[in-house]
């Protein structure tokens, strides 16, 4: 009997969307907007005028299956190098024999997987190659180019932006796989389209999410006596029953997803601030992260139309410091729905940074003299504290001193709205103002 070698079933563990990865522009699912009939991208490769680019999008909508379809198209050397496991050393030696191809009369297209990973002088070291012609480079990455590429590399590359694929896409994917012959060979497989539709959005746009639940999904189910495999609901459920959300702490869906927060409450919508809110909650974000952001959120943007505000906001986020996650969540919802809610006034942030505009851009004035205290007798000499008028010797608490220097005089920063309780404080202060104007000299 011939024993059967591990390395014999090499198919069948190598993952199906490896299996499946397209070889042709015409087995390519999703990016129409840059693959479609006439389309830039698609003329681009198929004419073999392949100039340095870089493909920016989420993972799994076919960045490396664009590199491997090209690969398979043109006429030049083709290198797969990635940032992960390739040092300068590594990238000297691909140049050095780029430059050899180059003298040769030989083109050499240069792909690197997740080029974000590499630091500045590792981006640098690929720089005079582009500028000379001797690489194109083909660069692959889930982070804002504009600020994970240099400067330089960047501008000498074109920049296509692949979109999450659609659901309909997903599905169109998930059919193929099961009636491939690459994908479940000689097995007789049971599927509904509800089920597959349900994987299309759970894999919310990745389509390497969705064939890898595919295939886990089959992995799992069931086997009748005739040898069909079915799925179930049941099996299915245990696939899918935790969605991986896109989030990188440290990355642009970081500040996408807070910026998403911070508009929500201050459009005044609950609903999408609860949900972007949840967002970076189960992507993974620390919540002392988003109480903090509220706490700003509470004077930027509420401020003074409710001063509850900010004592609600520093509370949420003493609650999360106490109890931590999961229990937290309820505080953040409630202190993001208050603020959501709340009467919205930006004057205080406007009287903020009208201020800090005229600190930097004006002499510094001296305290007038009457704002000085004097507690030595040279001071009193100097006129420190002289003309000083204590407010609360006075019947209305009021008295006409002049507190800004003498160019700052008559000077207004803080301009408040008629916004829920900031109505009674602009009240009040124009009341103060008229005063002042009535009982001065």
């Amino acid at each position: 009997m011939e024993q059967i070698s591990l390395f014999d079933r090499h198919e069948e563990t190598v993952p199906l969307a490896s299996r499946l990865r397209p070889k042709r522009l015409e087995d390519f699912v999703g990016q129409e907007h840059l693959l479609g009939p006439g389309k830039m991208l698609r003329q681009i490769i198929e004419k073999d005028q392949i100039s340095s680019m870089i493909f920016w999008g989420p993972p799994g909508v076919g960045k490396t299956t664009l590199a491997s379809i090209i690969a398979g198209r043109t006429k030049a050397n083709f290198i797969n190098f990635s940032a992960v496991t390739s040092g300068i050393k590594e990238i000297k030696e691909v140049m050095r024999q780029a430059e050899l191809s180059r003298q040769m009369g030989e083109k050499t297209v240069l792909f690197v997987d997740e080029i974000h990973r590499f630091n500045k002088a590792q981006q640098d070291a690929f720089l005079p190659f582009v500028e000379k012609g001797s690489i194109v480079l083909i660069g692959a990455t889930t982070e804002n180019p504009s600020f994970e590429v240099n400067a330089a590399l960047l501008s000498r590359c074109r920049v296509f932006v692949l979109k999450a694929l659609e659901e309909r896409d997903l599905v169109r994917l998930l059919s193929n796989a099961l009636h491939s012959s690459e994908g479940f060979p000689g097995q007789k497989i049971e599927m509904s389209d509800r089920q597959l539709q349900a994987i299309a959005v759970f894999a919310n746009g990745d389509a390497r999410m969705a064939l890898n639940t595919l295939e886990m999904a089959i992995l799992n189910g069931d086997i009748t006596p005739e040898g069909t495999i079915v799925v179930t609901d049941e099996g299915l459920s245990q696939c899918i029953n935790r969605k991986s959300l896109l989030y990188d702490k440290a990355g642009e869906e970081h500040y996408n997803l807070i910026s998403a927060l911070h508009k929500s409450m201050r459009n005044s919508d609950p609903d999408a601030a609860v949900y972007w809110m949840l967002r970076m909650l189960e992507g993974g974000e620390n919540p002392l992260y988003i109480a903090r952001r509220l706490i700003r959120f509470a004077s930027e943007d509420v401020g003074m139309a409710d001063s509850h505000a900010l004592p609600l906001a520093v509370a949420a986020y003493q609650a999360c410091h106490f109890l931590g996650m999961p229990e937290c969540d309820v505080h953040l919802t409630h202190a993001v729905t208050y603020l959501a809610m709340a009467p919205k006034s930006n004057a205080l942030y406007s009287a903020c940074e009208k201020c800090k505009r005229d600190l930097r851009t004006e002499n510094a004035e001296p305290v007038p003299l009457q704002l000085r205290n004097a507690p030595t007798g040279l001071m009193k000499e100097l006129d420190y504290g002289a003309g000083y008028q204590y407010a609360h010797d006075t019947a209305d608490k009021l008295t006409t001193m002049e507190c800004m220097p003498e160019s700052k005089r008559g000077c207004r920063y803080y301009e408040p709205t008629g916004q829920g309780e900031e109505a009674e404080v602009k009240k009040r202060l124009e009341e103060i103002i008229e005063w002042k104007r009535t009982h001065g000299d």
